[in-house]
């Protein structure tokens, strides 16, 4: 029996019109056409593309589809006459919980991806986990639930599914599943477009400066993480949760080339690495294949052109981002909501030109900083730290001193 005549995993996308979410579903073309694999897109939920929401719908024959941008939902029902279609700021929560489904691709950026992965995970399904804010906003929250319902997360992000190749490569070896061998893990960096700059350009960097990454193709958001090196802050508490691993084993390295996405060292000094060229979607097809791997529509590393690899430390002077990581993990609680909220309304700040981008990290280290941790056992305590945080960048940005100060 081909993968194609098994029986479909049934598969909502969360942020379907993103670049995770476009990429997943190629991937998952790619896989139902050449009976690699059997998918069935039951759902998908997106911010504001009905556009392209609407052909994706199309395309994959989708029943359910949600919008966050409820002015477009008249337009999508006009489009998709025989699809059920959730409208308003919590439709794909809505979404997740109406729909029968047996995995979910949470691809959706920023902490309305929460209340709907959240639900993935009480609802038991296997979640190819793109959106950082489910661990680095609610970790505390999400292990246990985990075990409790019976949930799975696989990574995306290059870096996390790069280590989990590893410890499975690693653990496959072992009758027992322990962290006491792992040394330490290094998640690798690019260092973005502003790698070699000093303070005074990184100070005053422009947006569109910002968004040129020299490696990755991704959203502006994401984008922006990677030039202050906030996406390693969050991927340092990512890892901490996935991976079950005090701060001090969680290591960083810059590497220009993004070949080596990650690696793992063990105790004997011996060292485990996932190569590949960047192409998201690797990781994404590992996750919604795992634990089988297949033919892939991503492209393969031509190894007679590269003609080195080279890392270096990161200079925690110019990028100061990484070390909250590690006081999030420390402090735990509410830390982790504050500092994503925080980065989220500052990110949006730089990309409105409120703001000049020096200024990111440092509303991000205000927040974390001036707002009391508290214990983190509710999603309502999430989200209130998440309020807070972004109350708190709002009323700086309208202090003389920085209004005044717009790139």
């Amino acid at each position: 029996m081909t993968a194609a005549e098994a029986t479909p995993r049934k598969l909502i996308v969360l942020g379907s019109t993103g670049s995770i979410g476009t990429n997943t579903l190629n991937v998952v073309d790619h896989l139902n056409r050449t009976n690699a694999a059997s998918i069935q897109v039951v759902a998908l939920a997106a911010g504001a593309n009905a556009k392209t929401l609407i052909e994706q719908a199309r395309w994959f024959k989708v029943k359910f589809v949600a919008i966050a941008d409820a002015a477009q939902a008249q337009a999508v029902r006009q489009a998709l006459p025989d699809a059920t279609v959730f409208a308003g700021l919590d439709a794909a929560l809505q979404l997740v919980k109406e729909v029968e489904a047996t995995d979910c691709a949470a691809a959706i950026v920023g902490v309305a991806g929460l209340a709907p992965t959240l639900q993935a995970i009480r609802q038991g399904l296997t979640i190819s986990l793109s959106n950082k804010e489910t661990l680095v906003a609610a970790g505390e929250l999400v292990r246990p639930m985990l075990q409790t319902c019976g949930a799975k997360i696989i990574p995306v992000d290059s870096e996390h599914s790069a280590i989990f190749q590893c410890l499975n490569a690693h653990h496959s070896a072992h009758t027992h599943r322990t962290n006491s061998s792992i040394k330490r893990i290094v998640l690798t960096a690019s260092g973005g477009p502003f790698r070699t700059a000093d303070k005074s350009t990184l100070q005053n960097a422009t947006v569109d400066q910002a968004l040129r990454h020299p490696t990755w193709s991704m959203g502006p958001k994401i984008t922006i993480d990677s030039a202050t090196m906030m996406n390693k802050t969050l991927e340092i508490i990512e890892a901490h949760w996935l991976f079950d691993l005090p701060g001090e084993k969680i290591d960083l390295l810059i590497h220009p080339e993004s070949v080596v996405h990650s690696f793992v060292e063990f105790t004997d000094n011996s060292t485990l690495a996932q190569l590949g060229p960047p192409d998201m979607r690797t990781p994404i097809q590992y996750a919604l294949t795992y634990p089988n791997r297949v033919g892939s529509c991503s492209d393969a590393m031509d190894w007679s052109t590269l003609r080195g690899l080279s890392f270096e430390p990161v200079d925690f002077d110019r990028f100061k981002a990484p070390r909250l990581g590690y006081q999030v993990i420390e402090a735990g609680g509410t830390a982790g909501a504050v500092l994503n909220a925080a980065n989220e309304a500052a990110v949006k700040a730089f990309l409105e030109r409120r703001i000049p981008f020096g200024r990111i990290v440092e509303l991000a280290d205000e927040a974390l900083s001036q707002i009391p941790t508290e214990p983190l056992d509710s999603l309502d305590a999430v989200m209130r730290a998440d309020r807070l945080a972004r109350e708190l960048v709002e009323n700086k940005l309208a202090e003389p001193s920085v209004a005044s100060a717009k790139s």
